[in-house]
């Protein structure tokens, strides 16, 4: 009586299977694709580079001032609360140029800095400065 069949054609094999892993290499590629976006906060501001030279401004630049008791400053001019994204909007109608820089005083609260650099967003500036002093070597 002779079995069915002779069972030499099974080989081991020995070759890893990598479909599954490009699989789940896509999948992660593409989770990472749509939550990258996602993952920027805050308020858009165009810093220097710590290795630069300092900035020089241009002629007709406007310096927004806050000082520590909080009040607001187009220039050397006070503005009333509530007031800075009027005037600026007014300010830069007619400019091509729309840059401000802006100065704070060191005690003053980072929600009032905030709230001013919201403000000269919203007044349609493109570009924000912040004005500081060199750290101390």
């Amino acid at each position: 009586m002779a079995m069915g069949g002779n069972n030499n054609n099974r080989a081991v094999m020995a070759e890893i299977n990598v479909t599954p892993l490009v699989d789940v290499m896509l999948v992660l590629l593409v989770i990472f694709m749509v939550t990258a976006p996602m993952m920027q906060q805050g308020v858009q501001v165009n810093l220097p580079k710590a290795n630069t030279k300092a900035m020089n401004p241009a002629e007709e630049s406007v310096v927004v001032s806050v000082d520590k008791n909080g009040k607001v400053f187009i220039d050397k001019d006070e503005v009333p609360a509530g007031d800075l994204r009027g005037r600026l909007s007014t300010m830069f109608a007619s400019r091509t140029k729309k840059e401000v820089f802006l100065k704070a005083d060191s005690t003053v609260p980072y929600g009032e800095v905030v709230r001013t650099m919201a403000d000269i967003k919203g007044a349609g500036i493109e570009r924000l400065g912040m004005v500081t002093e060199p750290a101390a070597k």
